[in-house]
């Protein structure tokens, strides 16, 4: 039952609520993808925080789809892309270093909170990753410590491979601005992959949790009209957008009575379609 309350009390809950999704799918027995540690690492505060948010099973949908587009296009571009390194920044609960087929020689980094840091890696103490991992406790938001630690990543690797799953949302512009400056300051920073949210988007997630997110001072804030024209004057190319609605339906995973908006689809303008099909979706960008 919906109480009214979401207990998230700050933005690495938000790491445990979707843990809980990526578990859901787990125990399907079609799942889109199989990630064995999530239910450990969601908890009961996971748990919690789902049974307790509004329509807080129904929005899984998203969650699956995202994991499972990003798990694709990561795998395309470790494979394809002559990517030797990942910088999975503000990780949170991610497993994909232990759970998907990655070269052994691939290194892998996970970057996030000193204490989401620590209870991720006493919850994985023993398992063994598929590639060279490595965990880095960092606030990102001090952009000094940021910007020195991708200097010594960019100065590690010859291509690297950024991921910023779930982190843009919760940005302000001007921060996700100076984010992709340094990025692209790095200059074996090829490739970055992240989802990315419309103002459409924005003003339904405030309605539906914005209050609560708020309270745990985690609230919405990044959704650009634009995205490829937004970072393309900071050196970055959208080269792929894969619409969240469009891989809804691809994967199965569609949200409920999706039917509605496909059929609204057939009968919009051209212009209003176009920002349906960007209502949300996952970015792989190209340095320029």
């Amino acid at each position: 039952m919906f109480r009214g309350i979401m207990p998230i009390e700050n933005v690495s809950d938000t790491a445990r609520w979707v843990a809980v999704y990526r578990a859901m799918e787990t125990a399907r027995p079609d799942a889109l993808f199989r990630d064995p540690f999530a239910d450990r690492l969601a908890g009961e505060r996971g748990r919690q925080i789902v049974r307790e948010m509004k329509r807080g099973r129904s929005t899984a949908w998203a969650m699956i789809v995202r994991t499972a587009v990003m798990d694709e296009m990561i795998l395309d571009r470790v494979r394809g892309g002559g990517v030797d390194t990942v910088l999975n920044l503000a990780a949170g609960l991610d497993a994909r270093a232990w759970r998907l087929p990655l070269p052994p020689e691939l290194r892998w980094i996970d970057v996030d909170l000193p204490e989401m840091s620590e209870y991720k890696s006493s919850h994985m103490r023993g398992e063994v990753p598929a590639c060279r991992y490595e965990a880095v406790p960092a606030d990102l938001t001090n952009e000094a410590v940021r910007d020195a630690l991708l200097s010594q990543v960019g100065r590690e690797s010859k291509t690297l491979l950024v991921i910023t799953e779930g982190l843009l949302i919760y940005l302000e512009e001007a921060q996700v601005k100076s984010l992709a400056n340094a990025l692209h300051a790095v200059p074996s920073a090829r490739w970055w992959i992240t989802d990315i949210a419309s103002p459409q988007l924005l003003k339904l997630m405030e309605k539906y949790w914005g209050r609560n997110l708020e309270k745990g001072n985690a609230p919405f804030r990044f959704g650009p009209a634009d995205s490829a024209a937004f970072f393309a004057p900071l050196g970055w190319k959208e080269t792929v957008f894969r619409s969240m609605l469009e891989e809804a339906r691809r994967l199965r995973r569609e949200m409920p009575f999706a039917w509605i908006w496909r059929f609204s689809k057939l009968v919009m303008p051209a212009a209003k379609r176009e920002q349906m099909t960007r209502f949300s979706g996952i970015l792989l960008l190209e340095r320029t």
